[in-house]
């Protein structure tokens, strides 16, 4: 998980919630807004202290957690 520098956990800030190099900016705030249209260079203009590298790994992030493997486990027999 080193690739993601960006992305910080601080059990002080939001909960421990994935954030944004120590800000209040969480991980999933920045994926709402990209679930719901807006471009990294949106989101930096609506969010100024924010860069697009942030919005990038977020969406990186996101999909290293939702790269998991499904294990089929078979029934025990009766």
């Amino acid at each position: 998980m080193t690739q993601f520098n960006r992305i910080t956990f601080d059990p002080n800030i939001m909960g421990g919630r994935a954030c944004i190099r120590g800000m209040r900016v969480t991980v999933s705030l920045i994926l709402n807004l990209v679930s719901n249209g807006m471009t990294a260079k949106e989101i930096t203009q609506e969010y100024p202290y924010l860069e697009e590298e942030d919005v990038r790994q977020s969406l990186q992030y996101a999909a290293w957690l939702a790269d998991e493997t499904v294990q089929v486990l078979e029934m025990a027999a009766a």
